[in-house]
């Protein structure tokens, strides 16, 4: 069977208490033909002897110290020493099933180039519970992979955790890699490769265990703390999705919507703006007439991104669009 060298790009900041952990978990591998690329960002504990340790045991193991701080300037430097067919990352505080690349290879090698590979995660703490937030996101990126629905969930939310999936180089640098430093970065890759037209194989198998900590940088950067992230969603909607042909409709007028709205009149775009809460439909929210979300059906084709928050609210919504008698060419998005 082929085995291609996997590049497995890891960035470390700090993370020595979990670091062996991690780096056992990568030794472990059913499947040996890789390299990990292990990229110390000036950390200030015992990060860079551990690596320096492991990499002594292990010619695998290659060491580079960046330059420059931060994540996204870690792994582009971590990535200029990539030898490997396939690319993987890693985060250095987390830990690999045994099985995690045997898997991804053998399922990438049956489609090749054109395809991502996207396995499941699970959440794991050292002490007490996973954090309810990160449980439903873990039970949703589960689904998404389970059900192939990824390029159609990819508004909501990120919808490949950035440790868990598995690219050829070529289709990654035609997506430009680590290039862009924008953050989140994995969401903004996602997108990427959205663009590229890529198809994206999910597995139904757990293969990323995902440490929740306190100092995880989704919980402390300011970056990571609106993680609605609706001025990346709609730069990508306008560029990727959005047919000024069509009229757009926005639907959702509570704390979401209005956000949305003021995004969208910030870069001068008409929408026809609805929603079910009798009290608001016919007020004007920012100059914008606020109409009964049954006059969607008055309208040829169109685009709707709804931004309503509450589950139920959305299952209600899912339900209407299934029922309601809809013509060729209407489209939705949840954001």
């Amino acid at each position: 069977m082929e085995k291609p060298l996997v590049s497995i790009i890891m960035a470390a900041k700090d993370t020595a208490p979990y670091l062996r952990e991690c780096l056992d978990s990568i030794i472990a591998q059913t499947y040996s033909n890789w390299e990990l690329i292990a990229v110390n960002d000036h950390s200030s504990d015992a990060t860079p002897d551990i690596l320096q340790e492991y990499a002594n045991k292990d010619q695998r193991i290659q060491v580079v110290h960046s330059k420059r701080s931060l994540l996204i300037p870690a792994l582009k430097e971590g990535y200029a020493f990539a030898a490997g067919e396939l690319i993987n990352r890693m985060d250095s505080d987390d830990r690999m099933p045994h099985d995690k690349i045997e898997v991804l290879v053998r399922e990438w090698l049956k489609v090749g180039k054109g395809h991502i590979i996207a396995g499941g995660t699970e959440h794991f703490v050292d002490e007490g519970e996973v954090g309810g937030g990160f449980l439903r996101y873990e039970q949703w990126l589960n689904r998404i992979a389970r059900e192939q629905l990824h390029w159609q969930e990819i508004y909501r939310e990120c919808v490949i955790p950035s440790h868990c999936w598995i690219i050829h180089r070529d289709d990654f640098e035609a997506s430009d890699g680590f290039n862009p430093e924008v953050y989140p970065e994995d969401y903004d890759l996602c997108f990427r490769f959205y663009r590229q037209k890529l198809r994206v194989i999910g597995i139904d198998k757990v293969l990323h265990h995902w440490r929740d900590r306190s100092e995880r940088i989704s919980r402390t950067w300011d970056e990571y703390q609106d993680n609605r992230y609706y001025a990346m969603k709609l730069r990508y909607f306008f560029e990727l999705d959005r047919d000024d042909n069509r009229p757009l409709v926005l639907w959702g007028a509570g704390r979401n919507g209005k956000d949305l709205a003021k995004l969208m009149l910030a870069q001068e775009r008409h929408f026809h703006w609805v929603c079910d809460n009798p009290k608001k439909i016919g007020l004007d929210v920012y100059d914008v007439r606020m109409h009964d979300f049954s006059s969607i059906l008055d309208l040829e084709s169109p685009q709707i991104v709804v931004a309503v928050a509450s589950p139920q609210g959305q299952d209600e919504i899912l339900d209407w669009f299934e029922k309601a008698d809809k013509r060729p060419g209407v489209d939705y998005w949840f954001f």
